[in-house]
Parts: C-alpha cells; structure tokens; sequence
C-alpha cells in the first residue's frame, strides 16, 4: 500500500471555522490520506464564531505535508506578520505537491513569499491587497496556477477543496464526495458577490467592515515591506 497522503491545515486564533471545516469535510472522504490541523501547540484555538477547534499536531511534529491549506479569517491579518507561522509555510511549501489556500489564507500565503508571480484568489473584500506580495489577483472562485490552489471567500471552501481532490486523486472520487455531501447548491438569494448583490446590501456590508479592512491594510503593508526587504537582501 502506497504512504498516506499528508493534508495539513493550518490554525489560528479567530480563523474563520467554515474555511477550515468545509475543505476538512472534503478530504476526510479522499481514500489513503491523514489529516493534520496544525498549530504552534497544543491548545484550544477559538475560531470567529462559538466554535473551538483544537490542533492534532504542532509545527515542530509535523510531517512533510502533500497539501498544505491555510484557511481566513481576521485572524490572518495577524499571521501575515508572524514569523513563526511564515518560517513553517515556506519550510513545506519546499516539497510539497500543492500550496493551497481559501479566502484571506492567500494573503498568508503571500507575506511567505508563496504567490509571487503566481494567480491566486481571495475574499473579494481582500483581493486588492494579493498585489503587494506579488500575486496576480484573480476573481476566480478557485483559482488554479500550477501546484497553487487558492480559494475565494469561506464557502468557495468546498468547491476548492473538491478541485483539490480532483488533482490529487481523481474527477470520479471528488464527484463522490461531493454527492455523499450532498453538494448541490441553490442560495435563497443572489446576493453572495459584489458583483450581484443589490447595491444597498454591499454599502452596508463594506460600512461594516470597514475597521476591518483598515486593520488589514496595515497588516499587509508591514509583510509587503518586510518581503520587499528581505529580496533586496537576496
């Protein structure tokens, strides 16, 4: 029997549950492979919502990854400035078969120094700042660029997930998946993209969350600078 394949999904606090959970529910039907959620330690980590999730490995236990997935949420404006977090992307990314993200997980992936030059997808909220680490914004909902799998905006979770398993395994095994989920969506409203939401709902979303995307612009202007700098170093 061949190795497992090793999926390792990366946690932090205030993580956005369903951009970790949908793609999880995915690859826990992908035949021959071990799930990891991985984390600087062992400890409770408190998503953006009431649930908790807690890491099955740390970064210093961790096998080499085949996948290795970074998921959004607020809490990726932190890690795109922690360096611990950084260190260990860039160390799998190294050998691994497929560097993936969904929605701002990109924007991680980015300040690693792992999408320049490459395409790469994101919450449509976020999609202004790939340009910073040298990524080429695309409004994709998964976007696919050699072994660079990136996700939009939480749910686009599942459909990345199911194009992974597809790359990874088959077309047949991801179809399976996705009828034993039952994935077969049809939204009440067609209101889930900027592009079609009518126009007093997006006003009143980007009202709110514009404090948000003021915190992450700063965020993402130091890693931009600390990765331009550490190229001229190079």
């Amino acid at each position: 029997m061949s190795a497992p394949l090793q999926i390792g999904l990366l946690l932090f606090p205030k993580l956005t549950q369903l951009d970790l959970t949908g793609p999880v529910q995915v690859f826990a039907g992908v035949p021959n492979a071990k799930l990891h959620l991985v984390w600087k330690r062992i400890e409770p980590i408190t998503s953006d919502s009431v649930l908790t999730l807690t890491p099955t490995i740390t970064f210093a236990d961790c096998p080499q990854l085949d996948v290795i997935c970074v998921p959004g949420g607020a809490g990726a404006d932190d890690m795109v400035n922690d360096e611990e977090v950084l260190a260990f992307l860039r160390k799998q990314a190294q050998h691994a078969q497929f560097i993936t993200s969904v929605c701002t997980g990109s924007l991680v992936l980015g300040a690693a120094g792992l999408l320049s030059g490459y395409r790469a997808a994101t919450h449509w909220s976020a999609r202004e700042h790939l340009a910073a680490f040298g990524a080429i914004p695309s409004k994709e909902r998964v976007c696919v660029d050699r072994n660079r799998i990136t996700g939009g905006g939480v749910t686009a979770g599942i459909d990345f997930a199911l194009t992974l398993v597809a790359h990874l395994v088959d077309r047949r095994i991801a179809e399976l998946i996705q009828l034993r989920m039952e994935y077969n969506p049809a939204p009440p409203f067609n209101a889930g993209s900027p592009d079609t939401a009518p126009s007093e709902v997006l006003a009143l979303v980007n009202e709110r969350i514009a404090p948000f995307k003021a915190r992450r612009a700063e965020a993402v202007a130091r890693a931009a600078a600390r990765v331009s700098a550490h190229a001229a170093r190079a």
